[in-house]
């Protein structure tokens, strides 16, 4: 095991369940990040108070009540239950009720950035990890919008065959018909000005 392992690593599966898109970010937030870090929240976002210089707003934002409560939602939980982790699926969400305060959501680099102002073997150690797991779940949404991207060019590719393909069938349809019957010959002499001749 390399240097700054931690042999409980969760997995980056079990990270990437505790990564949420809020105002177009990816984040993680404050209760999920000590946990990981190894400190209780309320520590955690102490040392985050007292550098709050160091998190501009692409670093860190305070949710609102109704993110909490559509998070909430998601969590498919009560205020008053939490879910256990386990070594095997690392840790999962757990409920954020009984707060004084709404969470704090920590993005990529704030993520990183509380881990060093913790200054904690296990925080920095963990933050590796953390950031990994966004990186990975970037570079994958990254490969399925590239993949979404191909695949609606070739269905626009086939479109445009398609509409090529009725323009010449509608063409070739006429030569599908069958031919016009030949003039039939009269019977009987006829006189070429078109006029009978008398029965004289």
């Amino acid at each position: 095991m390399g240097k700054g392992a931690i042999e409980d690593a969760p997995s980056s599966a079990a990270l990437e369940r505790l990564i949420y898109r809020l105002r177009g970010r990816r984040v993680m937030l404050d209760a999920d990040l000590a946990r990981l870090y190894g400190v209780a929240t309320k520590r955690f976002n102490e040392a985050f108070r007292r550098n709050h210089d160091r998190f501009p707003a692409d670093f860190a934002f305070q949710l609102t009540a109704q993110e909490l409560s559509h998070l909430r939602s998601q969590f498919a939980t009560s205020s008053s239950q939490d879910h256990e982790s386990t070594k095997e699926s690392g840790p999962v969400v757990r409920s954020h009720g009984g707060r004084r305060y709404l969470p704090w959501a920590f993005t990529e680099h704030g993520a990183l950035m509380v881990a060093t102002v913790l200054n904690s073997p296990k925080a920095v150690a963990m933050s590796v990890y953390v950031v990994r797991a966004f990186v990975q779940m970037r570079d994958r949404l990254a490969a399925n919008l590239a993949f979404a991207k191909r695949i609606a060019e070739i269905d626009r590719t086939l479109l445009e065959h398609d509409s090529a393909l009725r323009d010449i069938y509608r063409k070739l349809l006429p030569l599908l018909d069958p031919p016009p019957d030949p003039p039939r010959r009269h019977i009987g002499f006829h006189d070429r000005t078109g006029i009978p001749e008398s029965g004289e």
